[in-house]
């Protein structure tokens, strides 16, 4: 096993003291160069960690040194070079999100966790949702909507009560965030091949923003969203999964 790392830390006091224990005791190898990516702080620092290795499959192994950590290792740091090597490899697969905002301006970006559009006033956004270029939705009235992966199930999905999703179902949720009308549409279940589109029904007086996990686009006008081709790989400790965790997260109350 390799002990060539990149590390990688979000600015807190605890997860900078971690990265310089690391460092100093494996050194820091470039991005470039490196064959394992550690990333250390919470689920925000992993998947920057992620965007940042975008041009290559590199293995993303996590330290948890943030508020949840859903998708981080234990913060124990005896025999690193042991875990990454026994470790569960797990492959996930983001989401493509292209977006135009209401100047023409078209934006790109992938989401591992979910693309979530979101009112920007206090009146509620009304949105026409297409699935595969054909209209299902003529107005959603609401504070939101959101597609997550299944690993991005378990975050802000859950929190707008849209469901947990086994790892490898390739299935996409489709999730409403306070949906007005219709009040108990609940959402929808898409194939990961599904092509999703929110259209803006009234961009003016009831702007948009959506989001890509945490890049952000203000004022669009419409947003399409599809599974990218990019792969990319988590490593787990043995016996705690990602696979496990999800399923875990469903007898959770």
């Amino acid at each position: 096993m390799t002990s060539k790392f990149h590390f990688l830390t979000n600015a807190s006091i605890e997860a900078e003291r971690t990265y310089q224990t690391l460092v100093s005791s494996f050194g820091q190898t470039c991005i470039d160069e490196a064959e394992v990516i550690v990333a250390i702080g919470g689920d925000g620092t992993l998947l920057n960690a992620l965007r940042k290795s975008e041009g290559r499959n590199i293995p993303v192994y996590g330290i948890n040194k943030g508020s949840v950590g859903f998708l981080m290792n234990a913060p124990q740091l005896d025999n690193l070079v042991e875990k990454i090597e026994q470790a569960e490899s797990v492959t996930i697969h983001p989401l493509s999100m292209d977006a135009t905002d209401i100047h023409g301006n078209t934006f790109e970006s992938i989401a591992f966790n979910e693309v979530s559009l979101l009112r920007q006033v206090r009146q509620a956004a009304k949105i026409s949702i297409s699935i595969d270029h054909v209209v299902r939705m003529d107005e959603l009235i609401c504070d939101g909507v959101l597609v997550a992966t299944p690993a991005g199930s378990t975050a802000y999905n859950l929190s707008a009560h849209g469901p947990i999703l086994p790892l490898k179902s390739e299935i996409l949720a489709l999730t409403p965030i306070s949906a007005f009308r219709p009040r108990r549409w609940r959402g929808a279940l898409l194939p990961s091949s599904a092509h999703i589109r929110f259209d803006i029904l009234d961009p003016a007086n009831r702007p948009v923003s959506a989001t890509a996990d945490e890049v952000e686009i203000r004022d669009v006008v419409s947003v399409e969203i599809s599974q990218s081709p990019i792969t990319k790989s988590l490593l787990f400790d043995q016996g705690h999964s990602l696979e496990e965790r999800i399923l875990k997260e469903q007898f959770t109350w």
